[in-house]
């Protein structure tokens, strides 16, 4: 941290400055050694106001964390690059960040790389941050003396993982904004508009299809036992996710998720993508394949493909190849293993891997944008065909009225 101090030279002048040093003890024996005597030392508040701030070991929303990530490493390394020093360009990014936990972490990083830790290191210390890719890149980074190289290719990694989420997100939104107005729009029928023609229905005296008469019956029950069905739901909601935490409830909804018949595939599309990716950008960052395979299952969040890289940690321990282990598999399509085998025998794994990801990711981006463009106007269709079953279900009875009038 930064000292301000007021001190005097051997001839008697007046000396104003600021030094670096961990404390307060050891600034002032830095100035002794300088010639320097001095008369007042305090912490420099205005040049460093940001170091002060604690950080909140709170977790940050995924999206929120990858932004952060991506942002940081890709400056990090245009500075690093550059020729900037590390720390400087760390501090640097600090006073930038506008996220308060973000900024008391990167504050942080700068702390303890400035006393002398490795970059890696002090990452460590904010594993809830940065995973064990990242770290481990960094390491590889600083044992080879190329730091930079290894955060273009974190920043790319993680700027991939962010573009996939998002596209992800942004092609859900519509579809999850229609089917919630669909369901605004029953409630609002039943409970408020279907009572009002029931009172007029009654005064009629006029029988009423079977259709209006179910209506009828689904719109009672909801206003006298809305309570029981808003219970219901929570408690199913909370039973669910207990049960979603279980083992039992992850391995059940783990194999599931797999085998739906369109969503399915598009996940395990996007499981194959992540792991050739990590894999492809760990083998060109010279992490032994041991250590890449075993990053590589800690990122996977389905233990179905967790298992599949374990199994192919084992095989690469025996001696044989990742591709015979994923060519047994069924949650890896058959042309890719033989892409990697291909890898594999020509020596080019990583930039294989790699290339294989980017495919598999753009394949993806458009099967997810072509199912968002014909959900949505299903969603639409279904829609109407609600709202106009209950339109007709209550002008029904009013026709049948009409009718009996022109022929009494």
């Amino acid at each position: 941290m930064k000292f301000s101090y007021h001190a005097c030279d051997a001839s008697g002048a007046l000396k104003i400055g600021t030094t670096d040093a961990p404390d307060a003890v050891e600034a002032l024996e830095i100035l002794r050694r300088q010639g320097l005597f001095v008369s007042q030392i305090e912490a420099d508040k205005k040049a460093e106001p940001e170091q002060h701030e604690s950080v909140n070991r709170g977790r940050m929303g995924r999206g929120r964390l990858l932004k952060n990530m991506a942002m940081f490493t890709r400056q990090l390394y245009v500075l690093n690059s550059s020729g900037t020093p590390l720390t400087d360009a760390i501090r640097s990014l600090g006073r930038q960040a506008k996220d308060p936990k973000w900024r008391a972490v990167v504050f942080d990083l700068f702390e303890r790389v400035e006393q002398g830790d490795p970059l890696s290191a002090a990452m460590h210390e904010h594993a809830e941050c940065f995973d064990p890719v990242t770290r481990s890149l960094i390491a590889a980074g600083e044992s080879s003396g190329n730091v930079s190289l290894m955060l273009d290719r974190v920043a790319t990694l993680t700027r991939k993982q962010l573009q996939t989420r998002s596209a992800i997100i942004s092609a859900l939104i519509y579809p999850a904004l229609l089917i919630t107005v669909s369901f605004g729009v029953m409630l609002l029928l039943l409970l408020f508009v279907l009572p009002r023609f029931a009172g007029l229905f009654q005064s009629l005296n006029v029988p009423l299809p079977a259709t209006t008469r179910f209506l009828m019956a689904l719109s009672g029950g909801l206003q006298s036992y809305w309570w029981v069905l808003l219970a219901s739901i929570i408690v199913l909601a909370v039973g669910f996710k207990v049960w979603s935490r279980s083992d039992a409830g992850i391995e059940v909804l783990h194999r599931v998720v797999l085998k739906l018949p369109i969503a399915g595939k598009l996940i395990r599309s996007f499981a194959v993508a992540r792991i050739l990716r990590v894999l492809g950008v760990l083998s060109q960052g010279s992490v032994p394949l041991l250590d890449a395979l075993a990053l590589a299952r800690q990122t996977m969040t389905n233990r179905q493909y967790s298992r599949l890289v374990e199994k192919a940690e084992a095989a690469v321990t025996r001696g044989s190849t990742i591709s015979s282990a994923f060519a047994d598999s069924p949650l890896i399509d058959p042309s890719l293993c033989e892409a990697v085998r291909s890898g594999e025998q020509s020596g080019q794994l990583g930039s294989l891997l790699l290339n294989l990801a980017e495919f598999l990711d753009e394949e993806n981006e458009v099967v997810v944008r072509s199912l968002t463009s014909i959900l949505e106007p299903i969603i639409l269709v279904g829609l109407g065909l609600v709202v106009g079953f209950v339109a007709m279900s209550m002008f029904l009875p009013m026709f049948d009225l009409t009718a009996m009038t022109q022929h009494s």
